[in-house]
């Protein structure tokens, strides 16, 4: 950590995650992280959300416009439609836990009272980010993590993650110290953007159908 200057200018979260403790007081210290600039505009830090004995994690980008103003995450559209892949592929979404490899809404905003429009989150911030993730699934202990887009597949498996080229593949990789095994897939928002949005979907079910069956194994 920088010797001066705000607790932000050191791009990480690591003095703020508290060194015991299960996921209530990890989400308890979250709320009061400074670990890097993006507290600055955003409303709440949006912690993960579910059980501590779920079996598998999905992890996706950050929180959007209205998990920010929430406070939990994958309440929005996207979240939505991701419940309901996960039901068409057979996994409960009421045993999953759910998170973002960021916890700050990055966005930019034209003028007051504008709509925010999404930013992706720089490598740096997700690195600095990065020890919420760890402490999350040290807790966890998924048997699964479903890797959500591009952005939580570089901040999880490094910056030559590209979801197109392993998506609906089973990996086996050593994550924060941890040997996991991951299933890519796109994130919601993508298929919502989707010029074919049902071709989308059925890939992301598609996905999903694959880490289903590796619960199951």
């Amino acid at each position: 950590m920088v010797a001066t200057g705000a607790p932000e200018d050191a791009y990480t979260a690591e003095p703020f995650v508290p060194g015991r403790g299960g996921l209530a007081a990890l989400r308890r210290a979250a709320a009061g992280c400074r670990g890097c600039p993006l507290h600055r505009d955003a409303t709440q830090t949006v912690f993960g959300d579910g059980d501590t004995g779920a079996r598998v994690m999905l992890v996706g980008e950050q929180p959007g416009d209205q998990e920010d103003r929430q406070g939990k995450p994958f309440v929005g559209p996207a979240g939505k439609l991701l419940d309901r892949a996960l039901a068409e592929a057979g996994i409960d979404p009421g045993e999953a836990y759910v998170t973002n490899a960021v916890k700050h809404f990055k966005f930019t905003q034209a003028e007051p009272r504008k709509r925010r429009i999404h930013k992706a989150p720089t490598l740096r911030e997700m690195t600095a980010c990065g020890p919420w993730l760890a402490a999350e699934l040290a807790v966890v202990e998924p048997e699964l993590i479903v890797v959500l887009g591009a952005t939580a597949g570089k901040a999880l498996l490094g910056s030559s993650f590209r979801v197109t080229q392993v998506r609906g593949t089973v990996l086996e990789e050593e994550i924060h110290g941890r040997p996991e095994r991951l299933v890519p897939t796109v994130h919601p928002s993508a298929v919502l953007r989707s010029d074919d949005r049902e071709a989308a979907y059925q890939g992301l079910v598609s996905d999903l159908k694959v880490a289903a069956r590796a619960l199951s194994s």
